[in-house]
Order: structure tokens, then sequence, then C-alpha cells
């Protein structure tokens, strides 16, 4: 008796004739006729997934990973029909070629009947080119009707701020259709301009449909977006971006109601294009780092961090960003001063650091991992235990098996204790140890020393403190030392 897997898929665009069902029901009889046995660990199933690229199947490529181990787990691998297996030529070839010649499994279509001889290389060959054509075919009609509906104004995306989905039209929602409404009249009558209108539409209490704050980016796409006035844009090429102007783009009459007025439309559109040619970016090379601060330090009141504007302060990216509300900015070179001053406070002893623990032993992920990995463990016993028992290894083979695994549990066992113990002396650290402060006066030396780079600054700034949080309405810094 022959040991088999099977694999079962189905796209969106199957029949109900190639149902997971239906395969696995033909496929168990022609085992029974074919006096060959499926373990059910070896029934890899795929459901609403494309062909197309192997990679992009997990349970296929689980399969695959299955083929490979010693000592071999099935001898052959049967489908339902070959293009069940793979939609490009290219895969196929590759993995048909790799299970036959390196692991001696051959694939097996049971309602495609081919002998083991040479012509059913181009046989094989015109059944998977024929599967490739398909695919390829129902891609260019799958195309054609989404220009085709694009072209009669129906809306094929998720729905955008304004509107919610139904029966597949766009209706509007009131409260929503107000903010819209009042962002297009902001802009229009140049009362805002799209940073200062992000920030207050977050002061509003408004939500994306998502829950997010709005930022700039956000307000942006809204303000670019025709579906307000009444039309669809949709790009075969994908999603638009910031390029709106896209020549490839189909822009149609909607079947939905418009929340904003042609006139508001034209108004709104024509300022953004002014606005646009006035602060027009200018390419420009990567600016160098010129500050040993750049990635430190950190907003207090939104936790984004400070970026360098113009070479001679920084400001929060929320701020910039319109999603926060307090504009911390500072001047570089007066906080690379008062950064100096506290190292140099903290090594002379006037400066007292607190100790935080950084980890808690119930909350680390590594922790989290590892006792993952031994039910993974667990799950391994169990199966080499009902391939024994279902025939599939010896005895010998169970006891080699067993004996990995065992090895692979205490291995584990041990690397959580270690890593338990280690956690626990952190969290019980009571003082500073004399390196610590020695390492801040290095620190210290190299960061005022005139000679020595930026680069090298930077690197060394990055090695010591983990953030510097600048709060604006208590005028204070922290530092946070690794």
């Amino acid at each position: 008796m022959q040991i088999g897997a099977c694999y079962l898929r189905v796209s969106t665009d199957d029949q109900l004739e190639y149902s997971i069902d239906a395969q696995l029901r033909l496929i168990k009889n022609y085992c029974k006729q074919n006096d060959i046995y499926i373990p059910n660990e070896f029934i890899y199933v795929e459901e609403g997934i494309s062909g197309k690229r192997a990679e992009k199947r997990p349970a296929f490529m689980q399969m695959i990973a299955t083929a490979k181990l010693k000592p071999k787990k099935f001898d052959v691998i049967l489908v339902h029909k070959f293009d069940r297996f793979s939609r490009s030529r290219e895969d196929s070839i590759v993995y048909k070629s790799l299970l036959r010649k390196e692991y001696d499994i051959r694939v097996i279509s049971i309602t495609e009947s081919i002998e083991n001889d040479k012509f059913s290389v181009i046989l094989e060959a015109m059944l998977e080119a024929m599967a490739e054509y398909y695919s390829l075919n129902l891609s260019e009609e799958v195309l054609k009707g989404m220009t085709e509906k694009a072209l009669r104004g129906e809306y094929q995306t998720v729905a955008p701020f304004g509107y919610k989905m139904e029966e597949g039209k766009l209706k509007i929602i009131e409260e929503e259709a107000k903010i819209v409404k009042l962002m297009f009249q902001k802009v229009s009558t140049r009362e805002m301009k799209i940073q200062s209108l992000t920030r207050y539409i977050n002061s509003l209490g408004v939500h994306t449909h998502r829950g997010n704050h709005f930022q700039t980016s956000t307000i942006d796409y809204i303000l670019n977006n025709p579906v307000y006035v009444g039309k669809v844009r949709w790009c075969p090429e994908g999603k638009i971006y910031k390029d709106y102007k896209n020549s490839k783009a189909i822009i149609a009459d909607g079947i939905h109601e418009p929340i904003i007025s042609k006139e508001l439309w034209d108004n709104t559109q024509k300022v953004l294009s002014e606005n646009k040619e006035i602060y027009r970016y200018k390419e420009r090379a990567e600016t160098p780092i010129n500050t040993w601060l750049k990635g430190l330090v950190q907003c207090e009141n939104c936790g984004k961090t400070l970026v360098v504007q113009k070479g001679k302060y920084m400001q929060c990216n929320g701020y910039l960003k319109g999603s926060c509300n307090v504009s911390s900015h500072v001047k570089i070179e007066k906080l690379e001063q008062s950064i100096l001053e506290k190292l140099k406070e903290t090594y002379n002893g006037k400066l007292k650091i607190e100790i935080v623990p950084k980890i808690k032993i119930t909350e680390n992920t590594d922790i989290t991992l590892l006792n993952e990995l031994l039910k993974k463990v667990d799950e391994k016993e169990k199966r080499i235990k009902m391939a024994y028992a279902d025939g599939v290894d010896t005895l010998e083979e169970y006891k080699e098996n067993k004996q990995k695994i065992s090895s692979e549990r205490e291995e584990l066992i041990s690397k959580l204790k270690k890593l338990k113990d280690s956690l626990q002396d952190i969290n019980q650290i009571d003082e500073i140890d004399e390196d610590v402060y020695k390492k801040i006066c290095n620190v210290y030396e190299l960061l005022i020393n005139e000679n020595v780079d930026m680069e090298t600054k930077y690197q060394t700034a990055h090695f010591l403190i983990e953030k510097i949080t600048i709060s604006r309405k208590t005028n204070t810094l922290k530092l946070t030392y690794k």
C-alpha cells in the first residue's frame, strides 16, 4: 500500500463541482481503487485562494515542506485536476521536478489519466498550459468586468468617508457628509490650508472609518476625490495614491448622490492647484545627518518623533501631519546643549538615575514565543503517535522521532528557565553600576569633541540613549537611557 497526500483547492471563480468536499470524495474513491492510504494530517486544503503563485498558498508550501522530510512521509500527491496543483507552468515544472527527482514523489491527477512514459510529458505540459491560459484569461475578463462597472458609475472599493455601502450602492451618512462639506468650504474660501484643517477636524473629535485620527494625506485625498461630486474614479493599474491626474484613470458619472455641488468642487480644485504651484516641492539630494538628536526626540503629547526642519529646529511630526494639537517645536542647538548639560550633571552625580524595569516577565514576548513553541512540540508528539498508530511510521522511526522531540522540548524548557531568571535579575536591579556613569561620561566627551564626525556622534548617542521626551506643557525634558 502506498502512502499518499492530497491537495485540495478552490478559488472564488470555481464552480460547485470543484468544491472541497467533491474533490476529497473523488480522491478517496480513487485511493480505494488503487490501494493508496491518505492519513488525515496529509490532507492539505486551500479555500478562496488563486493558484497562480505557490508562495501565496500556505497549505501548498506546508505540503512541499513535509515532502522534503526524511524519512519520506508519502509516496504520491493526489489532486482532482492538474490545475489544482498550479496554474503557473513555472511553479508546476519546478515543484513537480523537485518532488519527482529529489524525493521520488509523483503528482497524480485522478481525472486526467497520464501514463508514465515520454508522451505523458507532452500531454501534461499541454494541460498545464491550458490551465495557465485559463488563469490569464480569467484575469483579463475580471479586468474587463471592473472596467465596465466603472464606466457604468458603480463604486468598486471600500466606501469613502461620508458614505456607506448598501446593496452595492453608496449611501450618504449625514453626520459625516456635514464634515466633508466643511472640509471643502474651509479650503475653497482659503480660510484654512490642509495642515490647519486637519488639526481642526481632529479637534472636533471626528475619526476615520477605521477609528484613526485624520492626517494631512487623508484630507488631501478627500479633497481630490470626485466621488463627493457624484463621480466615480477607477484606475485599472491599481490605487491612485497622489496621482490624481492619472491619464489612465476612468472618471464617470456615478449612480450615487453627491455630497457637494459642482461649483464647490471646482472652487476647491482651483485653490488646491494654486497652493500646489506655490508650495511645489523641489527635488533635492538626500540631506545628511546634521544632528545626533535625529530619531531620538519624541513629543510627550502624541508620542511621534520630532523631525528636523530647515536644518535649524525640530518639530513634532504628528503636528506637521495634523494628528497632534501640540506644537512641540525646539531649536536644535538649544536642545543639544540641554542634553549635554543633563549628561554632564548625571555623571557628576548631580542628577539621579531612576531605574524603571523595562520588561515584565508576564508581558515578555520571548517567553510567549517559547511557550508557543512548546505547544507545537506537544502537537508534533501527538502527530508521530498517530503516524505510528496508522502504520505510516515503523517502531524504529517512531522512537527516533520521539527522541528528537524530547531533545527539542528539553532545550526549549532550558531556554525558558534561563530567560525567566535573567528577567528576574533585571527587575530586581536597585542600584546603578559605576560603569554606567563612566559610559555616560565617555559619550559626553565624544559629543562635545569638534573633531569627531556627525555620523559617529549619531551612532554613539543612539548607543546610549533610548529616547528623549519633550513636553511643551511643562517645558521639561525626560532622558531615557538604554
